[in-house]
């Protein structure tokens, strides 16, 4: 009969030229497993349906002999219920295999990877950023959980079918080139064997935009930004004001905000082209948000979120179609009172034009033009990488144009209140007064 193991017997053991297998008499079937290596590991040996059988329990010492012990007498259990304890150890490993596979397969995973070891490295600062946006927003977020390969054509093409039904037409090209770029890349590391963009193509015709707002179509907006109030309001008044991008405003930090020295400064990390961006802010803009909510960020009493546009405290704001919608709707009941004021029909008043958030930022840039600012200036303003300055010149040339850009914004926004106001406005802008 075998007797009992113990720790001191274990330890004694010495290996010999074949393998040995040591009987355990506190447990049936649980044997050590000697290599002439002097590797010792656990396995139980059983019979199930009639058939020997043998269950590898894990390698010593890293499982003792009470933990040995232990699982072995769960697998008898296991046993006596009329289950293979090694049929179910192989599923699992399986199982564990699968799940390793869908989690390096995943959308998402891939994503990071892709950002991570392709575009870090093989992108230019002004698209590093929007790519890593879009495929965050676009392609993580509806298929987060999925595998690459279980993406279609159909899939890719219901997609970007959403994105244009939002209204984001441009969107959905720029989703559709990145995810294609995505899947070559994911194919030459093996991940997938097909591209689902294969043959796919852009779901909208794109043309040169150049829309920018009249003074009339800006007395209206102002006064719908005005009207739709906190957050997005807010939002799009400082578009206008300071030209810049969109989501550089929206993700605004109250830290890169100095109110007594009128600087928004956004570091490099969020502007679009990878470049720090520093913001004279004028009177104007100042005054919008020194009269915004400090939300608080729900963590402690009394800490105020960083976030300068933020409902919840932890998040800077998002929806901003749902905005705009709301804003054509203002703007639309305006039109249609005025008409009505003239003895009009109102419903025979026409919305104008298409627009969009970003067109503020052109009007921005055509205002500041109109007004005699030079073409460099405007471009600093808008913290565009290249412009007018190029070649050798733009590698030499470092000189910020802060008080330039000063003068231009406080220019801009004293035309953009005398648009508001309906008061005329010169037309002439003396930059040297300015910036005396």
């Amino acid at each position: 009969m075998a007797k009992d193991l113990t720790v001191k017997a274990l330890d004694s053991l010495k290996p010999g030229a074949a393998r040995r297998e040591i009987p355990d008499g506190h447990t049936r079937g649980l044997f050590f497993v000697l290599q002439p290596s002097g590797a010792g590991s656990w396995a139980l040996r059983y019979r199930f349906a009639g058939r020997p059988k043998k269950l590898t329990i894990g390698p010593y010492p890293a499982i003792d002999l009470a933990a040995a012990r232990r699982l072995a007498s769960e697998a008898v259990q296991v046993i006596a219920r009329g289950d293979d304890p090694s049929q179910a150890k192989q599923a699992a490993k399986i199982a564990a295999r699968e799940e390793a596979a869908r989690e390096y397969e995943s959308v998402e995973h891939v994503v990071e990877t892709f950002i991570e070891r392709y575009s870090t490295k093989n992108s230019k600062p002004k698209y590093l950023n929007e790519t890593r946006r879009l495929l965050r927003k676009e392609i993580s977020g509806p298929w987060k959980g999925r595998r690459l390969s279980s993406i279609t054509r159909a899939d890719v093409h219901a997609l970007l079918d959403k994105i244009v039904d939002r209204g984001s037409p441009i969107t959905a090209n720029r989703t559709l080139a990145g995810f294609r770029k995505l899947c070559n890349w994911a194919i030459e590391r093996g991940i997938i064997d097909a591209s689902p963009c294969d043959k796919l193509r852009a779901p909208s015709a794109e043309n040169s935009r150049d829309r920018v707002l009249s003074d009339a179509e800006i007395k209206t907006a102002w006064e719908a930004f005005e009207a739709i109030g906190w957050p997005f309001g807010p939002i799009a008044q400082l578009l206008l004001l300071t030209g810049v991008r969109r989501d550089e405003v929206a993700d605004a930090r109250w830290s890169e905000i100095d109110l007594d020295k009128k600087i928004w400064t956004i570091a490099k990390e969020r502007s679009k082209n990878g470049l720090a961006h520093e913001i004279p802010l004028s009177d104007a803009a100042v005054k919008i948000l020194k009269a915004l909510p400090r939300i608080s960020a729900g963590e402690k009493e009394g800490k105020k979120s960083d976030f300068v546009f933020t409902t919840t405290g932890k998040t800077s704001v998002s929806g901003f179609s749902r905005a705009k919608e709301q804003f054509d709707a203002v703007i639309l009941d305006a039109i249609r009172a005025e008409a009505v004021e003239r003895g009009e029909d109102a419903d025979e008043a026409k919305a104008p034009a298409r627009w969009t958030l970003h067109d503020l930022r052109r009007t921005a840039a055509s205002g500041m033009a109109g007004l005699g600012i030079a073409p460099h200036v405007v471009e600093a303003v808008l913290n565009h990488k290249s412009g007018t300055i190029k070649g050798v010149a733009a590698v030499y040339n470092r000189y910020s144009y802060a008080d330039e850009k000063k003068a231009a914004l406080e220019a801009w926004a004293r035309n953009l209140d005398a648009i508001v106001s309906g008061k005329l406005a010169s037309n002439v802008v003396d930059l040297a007064s300015e910036r005396g």
